[in-house]
């Protein structure tokens, strides 16, 4: 099953011609994924105590169709655990008449906050830190 969480476009997320700004996706997408790693048991509060942090190297948005003021969207977010030290996580910012809005993709790993470095199998990490690590796809 895909996480999603609701969102609604907001009158002072949008660009000059009335659309949302095309940054505003990439915060949608990272509230998505840091609601995901919450509902997993996940916090930012366990996760600095693990001494580890999630971190995006890349993003990649292809934007399908303009969200205006008021527009409601669900934020679908789910990860792709490979192997090495980083993963893929997809989501989709759809409204809610299926219309998609939004196509997100980025590659994460997991940072050991001490050595400022990836760790190895990040997988394994999130999944000794959950307490849901089903929702994460583990």
């Amino acid at each position: 099953m895909t996480f999603s969480t609701p969102v609604v476009v907001r009158s002072y997320e949008l660009d000059t011609r009335g659309h949302l700004n095309q940054a505003v996706y990439v915060q949608y997408a990272e509230h998505a994924r840091w609601e995901l790693m919450r509902a997993a048991g996940v916090g930012h509060d366990k996760l600095l105590a693990s001494g580890v942090g999630p971190v995006v190297l890349e993003t990649t948005i292809k934007y399908r169709h303009e969200l205006r003021s008021g527009d409601e969207v669900r934020i679908t977010c789910e990860f792709d655990w490979q192997q090495g030290k980083t993963f893929r996580i997809r989501q989709e910012i759809r409204k809610l008449d299926g219309t998609v809005a939004a196509e997100v993709s980025a590659i994460g790993g997991v940072i050991d906050l001490a050595t400022r470095k990836l760790v190895e199998a990040p997988s394994e990490r999130f999944r000794t830190l959950a307490e849901r690590p089903g929702l994460l796809g583990l």
